[in-house]
C-alpha cells in the first residue's frame, strides 16, 4: 500500500478519512491509505476525458494534476464523490431535489426515490407546496386530505429506515409556500422535538408576502389544487411566527422564492420550489448538483514580508476544479434514469471555498470589519468569473449544456455548465483539509479534546499558537485558560488586536454574520449555506432584524441558531379544564408566574403495574422498570445497576426518582426524553446494535421503547438524537452549528454534508 506522506493532514483529519472514507474489508479495517484514496478519486474522475477525444497519456496527466490538487488540500470533492468514486456504488453527487405532485402515486414515489438517494449516500428537498391542505375534499374518493405536514412524516420514517452504508445518513428539507392555507401548521410543525428530526423546513417567502409585512397588512392563502382564494392572514402575525420558532429551535429556515427564481438561469426548463438539504442548492425537479471546496488557507502568499491573497494560484485551482466537477457529472452512476437525464441537461456545479477565517487571520483581518466584506466581494467575483471562462473553455471544446437555449445565457455567453458556484456546508471535509469551515467564523480558538481512556489534551489554532509565540506571550496555561473561556476578550494576557483578529462565531454580531453572507451572496450563482448565530441571550426581536436584514441585502435564505435553543425546552404552563396544572412545552413563562406556580405530584395508587428492560452500560447491566398509570402512561421509573454501589449506582437512582417527579407532575415523557437522550459519558458502549451513551442516555431510550411500543430505535445507529445539538451521538463530542448544519469537529459525525 501507498503511504500517505504526501499530504499533509492533521490527526483528526487522519482519523474522519480512517472513520468514514477509506475503503474498508468485511470486518471493517481499512484496505487503503488516505494517499490510495484520492489516487483512486483522481484516476476515476480523469477518466471522462476519453468522452472527448483525449489519449490516454493525456489521461496520466490529468489524473496527477487532479490528485496533486487534492493531495495539497487545496480542493476537494464532496463526500459522496471521495466515498464513492472509483468504486461500485458509484453516486458522486450529494444534492438532489424531488417532485411531490399532489396524488398519492406521485407522493410514494417520490418516497421510494427518496430512500434510494439516501441508500446512495446524498441528502434530498422537496417542496409540498402543491399538496391540497388538511381538510380537502379528495376527488377520487371524497375523501379528506390530512394536508402536507402528515405527508412529512411518512417521508421522515423512511429516512430513519434507510442505512447509508454507515458513512452517511439521511437528510431531508422539506420547503412550503407562505401562500398555502396549511403554513401555520408548517411553522410550527417542529415544536415537538422528536418529530421530523430527518427534516430541515423552511418557508419561501414571497415578494407580496414580504410587501404586505412591511404594510402591516393581510396577505392572501391559495389552495394549490385549482388557485382558489382560501382565505387571508395578517402578514405580520405569520412572519412573526416563524421568527418565534426560529428563535426557538432554529426552525424553520426562510428562503427568498422570488430572489431564487428572479435568478434562475433556466427559466423556461422550469421553476425552482426547492433546495438541498441545507439550502445552498436550489435546484428544479430532479436535478442534482455535485460540490467541491476550494481551501482559502493555501490561496495565500508571503510577499515583501506581508502576506496576500495568490490570485495567481486561485485562478489555476478554480479552473482545474471546475473541470474536475464536470467531469463528475459525466462519471456520476445516478440513483434514477430522470435525475440522469435533467443533470446531464442542465449540467449544475457548485464550487465553492472553505478555509475563509483562516485566510483572513493570515492577511491580518478582522471577520466581520468592512475590510473582510470587501476582500469577500472580490474573491468570490475572482472565482466566479474564472469559473465561468474555464466553463466557457470547456464549453467550447465538449459543447455548452443541452438545455442552453431556455438558459439566461443563450446568445449571452456559451458555457459548458448552468451554475458554477456555491457555498456550501464543509463539515467533513474543512476537518480533512485542517481548516475552517465554509466562509463560517472561528468556533474556537482553543479548545479540550478528551481522546482516549479519558485523557484531555489542549488544542490550539496553529495560527493564533504562531502569533502568540512570536509575540511572546504563549504559555500552555494560557491555551487552557483559553479552552475554557467564552473569549479572547475575557483573557488578559491576550493583546486587544490579536483577540479582535480570533472573533469566534459567537462574538460576532448577527448583522455581520449575514453581511458576511451577503457579500459572498452578491458572486454565487446558486446560494450561500451559513449559520447566523446568536447568544442564548438574544430575543425574538433581534432574529426579526437579521431575517429582514437578509432580505434588504438580497441573500437567497436564512438559518439561525440561538445558542443553547436546542439543549431542551423551558416548561410553561396550562390550564386544563378541571383547573388543574398542566404542564406543556411551549414559550418560556415569566419570572413572577414561576414563582406563584405550585405543582402537586400525583399520588402513587397502592397496585401498579409495569415493566422491566435490560440495557448493557458502560457501567454494567442497567435495568430499568416502568411503571404505567391507570391511563396506560408511564407514572415512574425505578433503576437498577448490576454493579452494586457506588455513583454509578447511586446516579442512576437518582435520575430515576427525578423522572418519576417529572411524571407524577405531568411533564411530558417527551420532554423529559429530550433532557436525558444523548448525555455522554467516559465510557459510552455499543449494544443491541447502537450506541449507549451513558446510563441517563439508556434510562432515556428504555423510557422511550416503552411509550412508543415500538423497537428501540435509539439502539439504533442515526437515532434521533443525532438530529440534536449537544453531544455526538458517535463520539460524545461536542456538535456545533456550522454552515446551516451541525458537525462534531472530534469524528467528523455530521447531520447532512
Amino acid at each position: 500500500m501507498n503511504t500517505y506522506s504526501d499530504i499533509n493532514l492533521t490527526s483528526n483529519g487522519f482519523k474522519v478519512l480512517q472513520k468514514r472514507y477509506l475503503k474498508k474489508n468485511e470486518h471493517g479495517v481499512a484496505r487503503e491509505t488516505p494517499d490510495d484514496l484520492l489516487r483512486r478519486v483522481a484516476k476515476a474522475i480523469a477518466a471522462a476525458d476519453l468522452n472527448y477525444g483525449k489519449s490516454f497519456t493525456d489521461l496520466d496527466a490529468l489524473e496527477r494534476e487532479f490528485y496533486d490538487m487534492m493531495a495539497a488540500l487545496d480542493f476537494l470533492p464532496n463526500s459522496p464523490t471521495l466515498m464513492n468514486a472509483g468504486r461500485r456504488l458509484g453516486q458522486l453527487s450529494a444534492c438532489f431535489v424531488l417532485p411531490v405532485e399532489d396524488s398519492m402515486e406521485s407522493i410514494f414515489e417520490a418516497v421510494k426515490n427518496a430512500a434510494m438517494i439516501h441508500k446512495s449516500g446524498g441528502g434530498t428537498g422537496f417542496s409540498f407546496s402543491s399538496l391540497r391542505p388538511k381538510g380537502d375534499v379528495v376527488g377520487s374518493t371524497k375523501g379528506i386530505s390530512s394536508g402536507p405536514v402528515s405527508f412529512m412524516a411518512v417521508f421522515d420514517t423512511a429516512t430513519e429506515a434507510v442505512k447509508q452504508g454507515g458513512t452517511r445518513r439521511g437528510a431531508n428539507m422539506a420547503i412550503l409556500s407562505v401562500e398555502h392555507p396549511d403554513v401555520i401548521d408548517f411553522i410550527t410543525c417542529k415544536s415537538n422535538s422528536i418529530r421530523l428530526n430527518n427534516f430541515n423546513i423552511s418557508v419561501a417567502l414571497t415578494r407580496k408576502f414580504i410587501e404586505a409585512v412591511a404594510s402591516n397588512s393581510e396577505y392572501e392563502l391559495i389552495n394549490p389544487r385549482g388557485g382558489a382564494v382560501t382565505g387571508k392572514l395578517d402578514a405580520a402575525y405569520v412572519f412573526d411566527l416563524i421568527v418565534k420558532h426560529a428563535w426557538e429551535n432554529g426552525e424553520p429556515g426562510i428562503i427568498f422564492i422570488d430572489k431564487i427564481n428572479e435568478l434562475n438561469p433556466t427559466p423556461l426548463i422550469g421553476r425552482i420550489d426547492a433546495t438541498n438539504p441545507c439550502g445552498e442548492q436550489p435546484l428544479l425537479p430532479f436535478e442534482s448538483c455535485n460540490l467541491g471546496s476550494i481551501n482559502l488557507s493555501n490561496m495565500v502568499v508571503k510577499r515583501d514580508g506581508g502576506v496576500s491573497v495568490d490570485w495567481d494560484k486561485l485562478k489555476t485551482t478554480t479552473h482545474k476544479a471546475v473541470h474536475f466537477l464536470d467531469n463528475v457529472i459525466d462519471l456520476n452512476k445516478y440513483p434514477l434514469i430522470k435525475i440522469e437525464e435533467m443533470t446531464k441537461a442542465n449540467r449544475k456545479i457548485g464550487l465553492g471555498v472553505m478555509g475563509w477565517a483562516d485566510m483572513l487571520i493570515q492577511l491580518g483581518i478582522p471577520y466581520g470589519s468592512e475590510e473582510s466584506l470587501d476582500v469577500a466581494q472580490r474573491l468570490m467575483r475572482h472565482i466566479r468569473d474564472e469559473g465561468r471562462s474555464a466553463s466557457e473553455a470547456l464549453a467550447l471544446e465538449r459543447g455548452t449544456f443541452p438545455n442552453y437555449a431556455g438558459s439566461v445565457y443563450d446568445g449571452v455567453v456559451k458555457l459548458r455548465n448552468a451554475t458554477i458556484t456555491t457555498i456550501a456546508p464543509t463539515g467533513t471535509l474543512s476537518i480533512i483539509a485542517g481548516c475552517s469551515s465554509g466562509i463560517e467564523p472561528l468556533f474556537a480558538v482553543s479548545y479540550i479534546r478528551t481522546v482516549m481512556e479519558g485523557t484531555k489534551l489542549v488544542e490550539v489554532n496553529p495560527h493564533f499558537e504562531r502569533i502568540a509565540k512570536e509575540r511572546g506571550f504563549y504559555s500552555p496555561e494560557l491555551m487552557e485558560e483559553i479552552a475554557h473561556s467564552h473569549c479572547l476578550s475575557d483573557v488578559r494576557a491576550v493583546p486587544k488586536d490579536v483577540a479582535e483578529l480570533f472573533k469566534t462565531a459567537h462574538e460576532i454580531s448577527p448583522e455581520s454574520h449575514i453581511r458576511m453572507q451577503a457579500a459572498f451572496q452578491k458572486y454565487v450563482d446558486n446560494a450561500v449555506s451559513k449559520t447566523v448565530n446568536f447568544h442564548n441571550g438574544a430575543t425574538i426581536e433581534d432574529v426579526k432584524k437579521v431575517y429582514l436584514l437578509a432580505c434588504q441585502l438580497d441573500c437567497k435564505g436564512v438559518t439561525v441558531y440561538r445558542d443553547g435553543s436546542r439543549d431542551g425546552q423551558v416548561l410553561a404552563v396550562a390550564q386544563s379544564g378541571n383547573g388543574s396544572a398542566a404542564v406543556r412545552t411551549e414559550a418560556p413563562i415569566s419570572a413572577q408566574a414561576a414563582a406563584n406556580l405550585k405543582i402537586v405530584p400525583k399520588k402513587r395508587p397502592k397496585v401498579i403495574k409495569g415493566t422491566t428492560e435490560s440495557t448493557l452500560t458502560g457501567c454494567g447491566n442497567l435495568y430499568v422498570t416502568i411503571n404505567e398509570d391507570e391511563n396506560g402512561m408511564p407514572f415512574e421509573v425505578f433503576n437498577h445497576i448490576g454493579k452494586a454501589g457506588g455513583c454509578a449506582a447511586s446516579q442512576s437512582e437518582a435520575i430515576g426518582r427525578l423522572v418519576s417527579l417529572a411524571l407524577r407532575c405531568n411533564i411530558s415523557p417527551d420532554a423529559i426524553i429530550s433532557q436525558l437522550k444523548g448525555i455522554s459519558c467516559h465510557q459510552p458502549i455499543w449494544a443491541n446494535g447502537g450506541k449507549i451513551s451513558s446510563c441517563a442516555d439508556a434510562i432515556a431510550k428504555a423510557v422511550e421503547c416503552y411509550c412508543h411500543g415500538e423497537v428501540n430505535h435509539a439502539h439504533q445507529k442515526g437515532d434521533q438524537a443525532d438530529m440534536m445539538v449537544g453531544a455526538c451521538p458517535e463520539c460524545g463530542g461536542a456538535v456545533e452549528h456550522e454552515g446551516g448544519c451541525s458537525v462534531c469537529h472530534d469524528c467528523g459525525f455530521t447531520k447532512c454534508q
